[in-house]
C-alpha cells in the first residue's frame, strides 16, 4: 500500500445498526407532523364559510340524488348557488356584511348577514338580486340546451324557471316578500292568500314551514309598526317604490313568458 492509498472503510462492529423500528419511525415522522398540525389548525379549517359551503352544497346534492338522480342534482344545486350568490353580491355591494350561503337539503338555501340592511329598500334590492340572478342562470342552461339539443337541460331551465318565480310570491321570507314590502307590506295578504291556495290544492310539507316562519316574521313587523325605527324603515321616495315595483313585475312577466315559451319538453 502506498503512502497515498487509504485504507479501505468497513463498518465497524461496533457502530449501532438502524433496526426496524428507527426506519419506520423515520418513515412516519412526516405523517405524524401533518396530523398533529391538522389536529391543532383543523378546526380553525373547518370554520371557514368555504368549508361550510361546500360541505352543504354536498350534501344537498346527495339529498336531491336520492330523489331525481346526481346529473339533477348537481344542476339543481348550482342554480341555487347563482341564486343565493345574488343576494350576497348585492347586500355586499350595499355595505352590509353577508356570508356564503349555506344550503339546507329540500329547502333550499340561506345567507346569514352580519348587520342588518338600513332600509326597506336594502333589503328589497338583496332580495330581488336572487331571483334576478337565478334567472339569469337559468336562461344561460336554456342556452346551453339549445346548443346541445338536450331535453335534460331544458327541463332543468324549466326548473330554474319555476323556482324563481315561486321565491317572487309576495310573502315573507320568500325573496317576494322583501322585495314587495317595498311597494307595499300589504301585498303580503296576496302572498298568504297565494300559499294557503296552493296548499289545499297540492298539499307540501314546505308550504306550512313558509307559512309558520312568514307568519312569525309579519306578526313582529306589524307589532312595531308605528315606532319611530319602523317608520324610519319603510320611509321611501315614490321613485324607489316605483324602481323596486317595475322590476318586480316584469321580473315575474319574463319567468312566466319563459316557462310558457320553453315548457318541460315530453317524448
Amino acid at each position: 500500500m502506498t503512502p497515498e492509498q487509504e485504507p479501505p472503510a468497513y463498518p465497524s462492529p461496533y457502530v449501532r445498526q438502524p433496526t426496524l423500528k428507527d426506519r419506520l419511525q423515520k418513515l412516519l415522522a412526516p405523517i405524524l407532523a401533518a396530523g398533529a398540525a391538522l389536529a391543532k389548525y383543523g378546526v380553525i379549517l373547518f370554520k371557514l364559510k368555504f368549508f361550510t359551503l361546500f360541505f352543504s352544497m354536498l350534501a344537498s346534492v346527495g339529498a336531491y340524488a336520492l330523489a331525481f338522480g346526481w346529473q339533477f342534482a348537481v344542476g339543481f344545486v348550482l342554480l341555487i348557488f347563482v341564486h343565493e350568490m345574488g343576494h350576497v353580491i348585492v347586500l355586499r355591494a350595499r355595505g352590509i356584511k353577508a356570508g356564503l350561503p349555506v344550503f339546507l337539503p329540500f329547502l333550499g338555501a340561506m345567507v346569514s348577514m352580519k348587520s342588518a340592511p338600513r332600509s326597506v329598500y336594502d333589503e328589497a334590492l338583496s332580495g330581488i338580486a336572487g331571483p334576478v340572478f337565478g334567472a339569469v342562470g337559468a336562461f344561460a342552461v336554456l342556452g346551453l340546451a339549445g346548443f346541445e339539443d338536450s331535453d335534460f337541460l331544458r327541463a332543468l331551465a324549466y326548473t330554474g324557471f319555476l323556482l324563481n318565480l315561486f321565491n317572487l310570491l309576495p310573502f315573507l321570507p320568500l325573496d317576494g316578500g322583501r322585495t314587495a314590502a317595498a311597494v307595499s307590506p300589504k301585498l303580503w295578504v296576496v302572498g298568504l292568500a297565494g300559499l294557503l291556495a296552493y296548499e289545499i290544492y297540492r298539499p307540501s310539507p314546505i308550504i306550512p314551514l313558509i307559512l309558520i316562519v312568514g307568519g312569525l316574521e309579519t306578526y313582529r313587523r306589524w307589532r312595531g309598526r308605528d315606532t319611530a325605527a319602523s317608520q324610519a324603515y319603510y320611509a321611501l321616495t315614490p321613485q324607489q317604490r316605483v324602481n323596486i315595483g317595475t322590476a318586480y313585475i316584469g321580473l315575474i312577466g319574463v319567468l312566466i313568458w319563459a316557462m310558457h315559451s320553453y315548457p318541460v319538453p315530453h317524448r
